[in-house]
């Protein structure tokens, strides 16, 4: 997976050895999750350098309802990670439709099971959890939650 890091720390070795043409290229492939996490929006921290498995993520939305707030995330990585999904739990009191008054988080890529199939998969990583979690805040996430209830609540 080529992401925005890699392709940066890549294109500074290279020094100008590329076209400009084949430079747009490569820059068209990067994901927009890297673009997102690299947008400022989420920033990661290490309370104990000395336990990697736990950390906290602060989601900064720039957009919609949220725009401005700043929400803080435990994390813990479980032994058996990759095959269970991480432990993620809210930090910051929000009255969001996925966070309950004690922090959880309903996000189907943090299941471990799910009926639909959208739960923890041994191929997903940290960085698809970083990603859900700030799509929560995000503009798009209202709009497929108010579509939600324009559906089904009737």
């Amino acid at each position: 997976m080529l992401t925005l890091a890699s392709k940066l720390k890549r294109d500074d070795g290279l020094k100008g050895s590329r076209t400009a043409a084949t430079a747009s290229d490569s820059t068209r492939r990067v994901s927009v999750r890297d673009k997102l996490l690299v947008k400022g929006t989420c920033k990661v921290h290490f309370p104990d350098p000395n336990k990697l498995h736990c950390f906290q993520l602060t989601v900064t939305p720039d957009e919609g309802y949220y725009q401005g707030g700043k929400f803080q995330f435990e994390t813990e990585v479980p032994d058996a990670y990759n095959m269970v999904p991480p432990k993620v739990k809210c930090l910051t009191k929000i009255w969001h439709p996925n966070i309950t008054e004690t922090g959880e988080i309903c996000l189907s890529l943090l299941r471990e099971h799910s009926i639909d199939g959208t739960g923890w998969a041994p191929t997903r990583t940290l960085k698809d959890v970083v990603w859900g979690l700030n799509s929560l805040f995000t503009e798009d996430f209202r709009n497929k939650v108010d579509d939600y209830i324009k559906r089904y609540a009737r």
